[in-house]
């Protein structure tokens, strides 16, 4: 089983509207892309300064469903459309449970 771990910095340009788009759009890949055993998409509470603002952590049974997905085009056009315009920065990691 692979995890997917993708921790999200919004730009300051970006309003609490077009994050909580952000994070609708990101929890969306459950049913528009599929292949995982779990996502989760959840905002930072804010019990700590300088954290990011939002992680997704998706669970795949294989290396071969992880590339699907990060291939997919509905994956594609949610980080094009929804993520990219807002992100001032990401970071990932994938790792085997």
């Amino acid at each position: 089983m692979i995890r997917h771990v993708v921790v999200f910095t919004w730009s300051p340009d970006a309003d609490a509207a077009q994050r909580t788009a952000v994070v609708e759009a990101l929890r969306g890949l459950w049913e528009a892309v599929g292949g995982m055993t779990a996502l989760e998409v959840a905002e930072d509470a804010g019990l700590s300064d300088g954290n990011a603002d939002a992680v997704l952590i998706a669970d795949f049974p294989d290396v071969e469903a992880f590339h699907r997905y990060a291939q997919d085009a509905r994956h594609q056009a949610v980080l094009t459309e929804h993520v990219r315009p807002h992100l001032a920065g990401r970071s990932a990691v994938q790792y085997e449970l």
